[in-house]
């Protein structure tokens, strides 16, 4: 299920760090909401980047962050290819081209280096409506979703979706084919979180998920995780 795919990230993240030694670190798409606080990046020794696209996002960080403002789908990008590793969460569905995205992160990386990235795909049905919507109609969608949500901290941005599959094999192909082993792709089920306020579709819904989690279909997934190696 979802849930489990949102749990686990965090921890993977930091045992991939822990248990291979990777210092050189790149947030990409952190702005805001840094998933390493200050303390625990200067405790783990590591040389942390953020990098946003959106220098409003950095402004919003705490202090003390190496940071970055460029926009990490650019065919232009000019940085370094050192970092041990890259990661994303909640990212990928941004950016206007997933193929760009996905080399430049390789680019990013030095030879043997590790990417993990965690994201919603298509084809989940909250994730079609919020493509296909008018951005100020999915933004006052979301409002009546989550009426709590924090806008300042969580602003919503336009979503692409481009590239955010599940594990399917054109997708591994796809990302073989730009020079990473795909260490691991899980895909989760569910997104009940859009349907607090729709019991009856909530209920329908959890059935549903719970049987795709037993009898995985990757083209139906509404996350995914992949970890990537550059070779």
């Amino acid at each position: 299920m979802s849930d489990v795919g949102w749990g686990s990230f965090a921890p993977l993240t930091r045992a991939l760090i822990k248990e291979r030694d990777l210092r050189r670190v790149i947030e990409i798409g952190g702005g805001a909401n840094p998933s390493f606080p200050p303390e625990e990046v200067r405790a783990l020794d590591l040389d942390y980047t953020l990098l946003d696209i959106s220098q409003a996002e950095l402004d919003k960080a705490p202090p003390g962050y190496k940071t970055v403002c460029a926009d990490i789908a650019s065919p232009e990008l000019q940085l370094d290819g050192e970092h041990d590793f890259a990661f994303s969460h909640m990212l990928a569905e941004h950016v206007r081209d997933g193929e760009t995205f996905h080399r430049n992160v390789w680019r990013l990386l030095r030879p043997g280096g590790y990417a993990l990235h965690f994201f919603p795909t298509l084809w989940a049905p909250p994730f079609v409506v919020n493509r296909l919507l008018p951005e100020s109609a999915a933004d006052t969608l979301l409002r009546w979703i989550a009426p709590k949500r924090d806008r300042y901290r969580q602003a919503k941005f336009p979503a692409r979706y481009d590239w955010c599959r599940g594990p399917t094999k054109a997708q591994i192909v796809r990302l073989e084919g730009l020079g990473y082993r795909v260490e691991a792709y899980e895909g989760f089920f569910g997104h009940e979180r859009y349907y607090q306020r729709l019991p009856l579709i909530r209920k329908l819904h959890r059935m549903g998920s719970r049987y795709l989690s037993h009898h995985p279909i990757p083209d139906l997934t509404s996350f995914a995780m992949v970890l990537l190696r550059k070779s």
